[in-house]
């Protein structure tokens, strides 16, 4: 092999590495802002359906699936 291959190989190692530092980096920030925006939606969605949705005794997990089961029946 060439010392000129040799390099070129190396370069583009080199090049490659940036690239997927870079990569990693963005979609770890993506991720990161991603769960951040699901669990604040979580947090109002509860907050909702606690405060107009639930009926006496039922927690907010009962009445999330008791209004799933309700839409799924009415969309049969």
């Amino acid at each position: 092999m060439s010392k000129l291959t040799e390099v070129n190989e190396k370069i583009a190692d080199t090049v490659v590495g940036g690239y997927k530092k870079i990569e990693d980096t963005v979609v770890g920030r993506y991720q990161k802002i991603e769960e951040n925006v699901v669990g604040s939606y979580q947090k109002i969605e509860d907050k909702f359906v606690e405060k107009f949705l639930t009926k006496d005794g039922e927690t907010v997990d009962e009445a999330k699936e008791r209004l799933k089961e309700e839409q799924n029946k009415n969309s049969e």
